[in-house]
């Protein structure tokens, strides 16, 4: 394994354009990544990257190695994966187990959901870290081995487990709001309500696109007086009648099968937000995170199967 942990840092550093990033990836210190990747260059005989104090860069020797190291790394994690999967299909969960939350159903319900399984796969070793935040956490330069996303993966080296493919976003808000303000009845009703926006990021997300019972796809620059971005204050705000939410539906399914929240144009689709868990490497998905991910796709299900459906 020596011998591959310097080509897994150049990688990761490649990547990361940056040592000190790769060595947070790797839990080395950024004295220990240096020095391992002067001692790569001197065992192949060439400098694999240009420093400064600025940025770090791959030379051209770096750039035509680069995609022989992935090469090899692919080969050895390729053939760990086939022994785990021989000699690991029963083994629980250990080490150190980091993933990225989004905060809304993070706190709702996938943490209660990793904590079960941990407890019926007898994962008693394992140390959990969980970081719950909207922000899109860079799993190659954060110090986090999986994330919970909705949308599409958006980088083609993640490797995603569907867990809620067909999830959408729903238009909701709680009987009160109705009860003073009427429902719209079209999307284009919503410039004269008060919707709750969400940022990510430098990103507002006030266009709200839905598909028509006719199949027509349209999108609303809506507007109100409050944004914030963290998902589930966007819930909460709904629920206390503050507003009309754009929410995952599984962000409101317990909200709208208790009455808290009701579904407004329940004929329109809102935007597909498939849920996933994703990782770098399939290497990375013994036979224990497959079962994990399986467990919380049937908890996903059994969750959407409470909503009031269209």
């Amino acid at each position: 394994m020596d011998r591959f942990s310097p080509l897994q840092l150049f990688v990761c550093a490649a990547e990361a354009g940056s040592f000190s990033a790769a060595a947070r990836r790797l839990d080395l210190g950024p004295v220990q990544a240096s020095a391992t990747i002067a001692r790569l260059e001197r065992e192949l005989g060439v400098r694999l990257f240009e420093r400064s104090t600025r940025r770090l860069r791959l030379t051209e020797a770096g750039e035509q190695w680069l995609p022989h190291a992935r090469q090899l790394l692919a080969a050895w994690e390729g053939g760990q994966a086939a022994l785990r999967s021989i000699t690991a299909e029963d083994q629980p969960l250990s080490g150190r187990l980091r993933v990225s939350l989004p905060s809304d159903i993070g706190r709702q319900h996938l943490w209660h959901w990793i904590e079960d399984f941990i407890a019926s796969d007898g994962s008693s070793a394992l140390q959990l870290e969980l970081r719950l935040s909207d922000r899109v956490a860079d799993l190659v330069q954060e110090p986090v081995d999986y994330a919970v996303r909705y949308g599409e993966p958006p980088d083609s080296s993640l490797i995603a487990l569907p867990l809620a493919p067909d999830n959408r976003r729903v238009l909701c808000a709680s009987p009160a709001y109705v009860a003073r303000h009427g429902q719209p009845a079209t999307p284009a009703d919503l410039r004269g309500h008060n919707c709750l926006r969400w940022v990510l990021g430098d990103s507002l997300h006030g266009r709200w696109r839905f598909t028509s019972p006719d199949g027509e796809a349209c999108a609303v620059e809506v507007s109100g007086d409050r944004t914030v971005d963290d998902g589930g204050l966007v819930r909460e705000w709904a629920v206390a009648g503050l507003g009309i939410a754009y929410k995952s539906r599984l962000d409101v399914a317990a909200d709208l099968a208790a009455g808290r929240l009701v579904a407004l144009l329940p004929e329109w689709l809102g935007e597909p937000a498939p849920l996933h868990w994703m990782a770098v490497g399939r290497h990375r998905l013994t036979p224990a995170l497959r079962r994990l991910a399986e467990s919380i796709r049937a908890h996903c299900g059994a969750l959407d199967g409470s909503e009031v459906r269209r």
